[in-house]
């Protein structure tokens, strides 16, 4: 096996002297490209075979149809409410759901593709997933809000506590709610004013549009 120095010799010089050793042009033109594209490969079949699981549950889910593996489970309590019958602002609410894990998952797979393509041409990932766990840490310090109120977001259209066209209190303005969105909540009260509600700050909210469910008689009488 060639040494280090003789192994990357070729670089430092014009591609017209380049005087390859044994076995590095079939690595560099031949091993390593092939690789790279099955891990490219290799990742766009997982990417698509997740988002068309998602879009199989978000679409079952929407026909009342739950996967008997999640019928069990917290998440099959919350899509059991999407069953026949329901809105189409809960069936809205499965999608945009069925959206963001699609791009959660789509993120994953593009970072750990990255760091395989780098690792297969030879660049050291150690130091890179070390500067990126402190920038994720340093991230995360400066983005508490934005995290607060993504994940508000998420669970305010999970478990359908508003939607547009409802009349609602959040504490902070009370208005017809104009749109929903994963960090703010806008509102429209009745002078004509536009709040801006951020998710992460809302602690209680009131909806006067929701049906009440039926009365049944009390203590057995």
């Amino acid at each position: 096996m060639a040494s280090p120095e003789t192994q990357w010799s070729w670089i430092e010089t014009p591609p017209w002297d380049w005087k390859l050793p044994a076995g590095a042009a079939y690595e560099w033109f031949v091993a390593r490209p092939i690789a790279i594209l099955l891990i490219i490969i290799l990742a766009l079949v997982l990417r698509w075979s997740i988002s068309r699981a998602i879009d199989r549950i978000v679409r079952r889910a929407g026909e009342g149809s739950i996967p008997s593996v999640l019928a069990r489970t917290k998440a099959g309590e919350v899509l059991a409410d999407l069953r026949p019958g329901a809105t189409d602002r809960r069936r809205e609410r499965a999608m945009t759901m069925g959206s963001v894990l699609k791009s959660v998952a789509s993120a994953v797979v593009l970072g750990i593709t990255s760091i395989m393509i780098l690792a297969e041409i030879g660049v050291e990932v150690a130091p890179i997933l070390t500067g990126a766990g402190i920038l994720g840490v340093a991230l995360g310090f400066g983005a508490q809000n934005f995290v607060k109120d993504f994940l508000a977001g998420v669970f305010m259209i999970l478990e359908d506590q508003l939607g547009v066209g409802d009349i609602v209190d959040t504490g902070h303005a009370v208005g017809m709610v104009e749109a929903v969105g994963l960090r703010v909540t806008r509102l429209r009260d009745a002078n004509g004013t536009v709040w801006y509600v951020r998710n992460g700050e809302v602690i209680r909210i009131g909806n006067e549009s929701q049906g009440r469910p039926e009365q049944g008689p009390a203590n057995g009488h």
